[in-house]
């Protein structure tokens, strides 16, 4: 028996007295991952075949789908390639259900990553290749790391994957990140120099993509203490939140997933001593009146349907000379 043969023998052993603990899962979430993997999955971590991947039409169809967030990540995951790509490691984005829809990798390196399973169209849910980085953070909506024996399959015990989840507009999760790499020599402290890179760079496809999604909204960036993602707050024209990140979700309390409540934005940040964005429609709407009235307060108040006194508190109220 080969030293490789052994040591994937020794972790298939390692992993079913694992799952056949009671009590392994509720002390470790990697135990409680290979647990699901197990009887929830139905998966044997001695199978030997290949990942499985989705038919050409398929891709597409998931690609098409997710077109204009491909088109807005597509600069990031070339940034990140150029900072750790030299060191052999591979850049993947999915979609939520864990299929590989985009890929970095050297002209060097492709032939092992396709070895690997690591390529576009490749399933690599939990549901399909148990315990891995890509399956396990979707599952476990969270960003982590899967370093080599850490995975489920024993043909995968080779890899370290740093994976962290994107949300979409809508605060649920759309895609993986994804930097995988298959040399023996890398280290737990190099993996955790990508995995803050790897968080970086999903954050900064989220963001890009929430900007987008609102093109004609004020975007509000809000204080936060916490370092989980950008607090983002879309406003329109009237002072009313449309839309929110994920982290600006959870900061403010504001529903979890899909549309929001209609909220003033003063309200929601607090600026007691701002205009609010109904005074400043009707502060530029009383203007508009006195601009074409020429400074005729009577001639402004018959055009704005109002009393000439009541225009002028008005005016007063609203700080108008």
């Amino acid at each position: 028996m080969t030293g490789q043969n052994r040591g994937q023998s020794q972790h298939i052993d390692r992993v079913l007295q694992s799952v056949g603990s009671g009590r392994a899962a509720a002390r470790s979430r990697l135990a409680a991952s290979w647990q699901r993997s197990f009887a929830k999955h139905g998966l044997d971590p001695a199978r030997r075949d290949d990942p499985g991947v989705v038919d050409e039409s398929g891709l597409r169809l998931r690609r098409e789908a997710m077109e204009r967030f491909l088109q807005i990540a597509a600069p990031k995951l070339d940034q990140l390639f150029g900072l750790i790509g030299h060191s052999g490691c591979g850049v993947l984005l999915t979609d939520a259900g864990g299929v590989v829809l985009d890929q970095r990798c050297s002209d060097a390196d492709a032939a092992v990553f396709r070895s690997w399973g690591l390529m576009q169209g490749a399933d690599w849910s939990e549901a399909a290749e148990g315990t891995n980085g890509i399956g396990t953070c979707l599952a476990e909506v969270r960003q982590l790391t899967i370093h080599r024996d850490e995975h489920y399959m024993a043909r995968n015990i080779g890899m370290s994957c740093m994976d962290a989840p994107i949300y979409g507009p809508d605060g649920k999760v759309v895609a993986a990140l994804d930097v995988s790499s298959a040399r023996a020599d890398q280290t737990e402290a190099f993996n955790r120099l990508i995995e803050a890179m790897v968080a970086q760079t999903a954050r900064q496809i989220e963001t890009d993509t929430f900007r987008a999604s609102f093109p004609a909204a004020r975007i509000v960036v809000a204080d936060s203490d916490d370092t989980g993602g950008a607090v983002l707050l879309a406003v329109d024209s009237d002072d009313i939140i449309v839309g929110a990140t994920r982290e600006a979700r959870r900061c403010f309390e504001l529903e979890a997933h899909g549309p929001l409540a209609p909220r003033p934005a003063s309200d929601l940040l607090g600026r007691e001593d701002e205009a609010t964005g109904f005074e400043r429609a009707e502060r530029a709407a009383v203007n508009r009146a006195l601009a074409r009235a020429g400074g005729n307060v009577s001639e402004a108040a018959r055009a704005l349907g109002v009393g000439r006194a009541t225009l002028y508190r008005r005016m007063k109220r609203l700080g108008i000379g």
